[in-house]
């Protein structure tokens, strides 16, 4: 008679299973991997240097979106990608100390060379910061000069989340200005100027090259005290491609001095204003073809779920193979086991984003760090309810099981284990459904799933596009919420469903 397996045990199974399949396969050749900032200028010169790259004949890969720069720096010196694009202000002031605002490509390539990355000369056009303002209210203010913003205290601020604590935004701005204003939030960038349109604000950062400035006719603060450094496009990259890819760095130079400001500019509009796909405006300025393997709605969208389900199983099947014994543990030894609880606990309040960012020294980018951090999301709901299932069991059934002589590992294997299935069945549950919504965050560190078109729509303003992350995000919760309810019925004994019922 075959032995029937534990029903936590089952469930476990067909977790690790389920993502196991889902992994990907390893491949012979490691692909050049590209990466890019959270905004479109950045993702369009991930596309020229992708496009350039395959027309060489280089195969390259890229990974869009990963966040911002301190995000990309790591990845960079860790090996996660081998290139990206950067500007120079950012360099001097936020990525390497002790060199002028306004060093040079030459000083800048001395500092980065013990760092083992090389980076391009200038590619023809600096995109710097600015602060802007909607025309008419700077014209009915009198206001041209940044410097002019200190005779209106009351105007408010909403700069990027990056600007407000990096060491060539807000902080250093308000101290060269000596600014009063203390009415200063923090947005996402793409959303700013929707927020700056509509009245929600009076003043924001931006890049030189936003197709946007014209389109809200909006007034960039001339910066009469010289705050802001030259912020020339560069591309950084592993000087180690020099042996490994000579010809993709040669792609990467070969650039150099080809995009102008207005070109820059043009191609950031085509991409904001006018819908058009990043990969096909890289292809149109390099006059080649554009890789016409989009696929369409259905295959990303499979792509994305199978992302997806691959973060949210694995890191689910993780987190029930330790939180059980842990749940155990804390019901068998209440001192510990308060202990345990509120441990879990305390990692429940991190948010999540921060959570993410923070496996990333540990694990690189991608989808192991989204896996960990998921993993630890998910322990909480599962130990807290091992524990309750476990010390709820009534005292007399306890006894009885003692009284039969049966062992402590047998009575917990067959007696208490399941009567405090429903509970713990209940904690699995609402830890797959928090992971399904959390993993949605995955995207910003490069591990795909629906958060990739939730955060491209944000930063194109596109609906539909959020609406494709979003709406699966939601009817996956669904599924998998059924799914857990139909597993509880399955695997509860039918003594305990007919009294739950009376």
């Amino acid at each position: 008679m075959m032995r029937r397996l534990p029903p936590a045990s089952m469930l476990l199974g067909v977790c690790l299973l389920l993502g196991a399949c889902l992994l990907p396969s390893p491949t012979q050749a490691a692909p050049v991997r590209i990466g890019s900032k959270q905004f479109t200028e950045s993702v369009i010169l991930g596309e020229l240097a992708l496009a350039g790259a395959r027309e060489a004949g280089v195969e390259a890969v890229h990974r869009r979106e990963l966040g911002g720069t301190r995000i990309l720096w790591r990845a960079l010196l860790d090996g996660e990608i081998d290139a990206y694009p950067e500007y120079t202000g950012t360099l001097t002031q936020e990525l390497l100390k002790g060199l002028p605002a306004n060093a040079d490509i030459a000083s800048l390539r001395a500092q980065l060379k013990p760092l083992g990355i090389g980076i391009t000369d200038s590619l023809g056009f600096s995109d710097s910061y600015a602060i802007g303002m909607r025309s008419d209210v700077a014209a009915r203010l009198g206001i041209a000069d940044i410097s002019d913003l200190l005779q209106h205290p009351g105007l408010r601020f909403g700069f990027s989340n990056e600007f407000m604590d990096r060491g060539d935004g807000w902080p250093g701005l308000r101290q060269r200005y000596g600014l009063p204003q203390a009415n200063v939030s923090g947005l996402d960038h793409a959303l700013s100027y929707r927020a700056l349109a509509s009245g929600a604000v009076d003043a924001i950062d931006l890049y030189s090259t936003d197709a946007e400035i014209p389109y809200y006719h909006l007034r960039t603060l001339r910066d009469d005290r010289d705050y802001f450094p030259r912020y020339d496009a560069v591309y950084l990259y592993r000087l180690a491609l020099e042996q490994s890819a000579p010809a993709f760095v040669g792609v990467l130079h070969k650039l150099v001095g080809s995009i102008d400001e207005d070109a820059m500019r043009a191609m950031n509009a085509r991409v904001k204003l006018r819908g058009v796909k990043e990969n096909v405006v890289a292809a149109d300025f390099l006059g080649i073809h554009a890789d016409g393997h989009d696929g369409g709605l259905w295959p990303h969208l499979l792509q994305r779920s199978v992302e997806h389900v691959k973060l949210v199983a694995i890191s689910l099947g993780l987190a029930i193979l330790l939180a059980i014994p842990l749940g155990i543990l804390a019901a068998r030894r209440r001192r510990l086991g308060q202990w345990l609880i509120g441990l879990t606990g305390v990692l429940q309040t991190v948010p999540s984003l921060a959570m993410f960012v923070f496996m990333i020294p540990l694990l690189g980018i991608g989808t192991w760090p989204a896996i960990a951090a998921l993993f630890l999301y998910s322990l909480l709901p599962i130990v807290r309810n091992t524990h309750a299932g476990l010390v709820g069991i009534a005292p007399e059934l306890r006894e009885s099981a003692a009284a039969l002589g049966l062992p402590p590992g047998v009575r917990l294997r067959r007696v208490e284990l399941p009567l405090a299935l429903r509970s713990i069945l209940a904690g699995i549950k609402t830890a797959a459904v928090i992971n399904v919504g959390t993993a949605t965050l995955a995207a910003l560190i490069g591990a795909g799933g629906y958060g990739q078109p939730i955060l491209t729509g944000i930063r194109l303003d596109d609906v539909g596009l959020i609406l494709q992350g979003a709406v699966p995000a939601a009817v996956l919760a669904l599924l998998v919420q059924g799914l857990f309810e139909l597993v509880e019925r399955r695997l509860t004994p039918r003594g305990l469903r007919l009294e739950a019922r009376q």
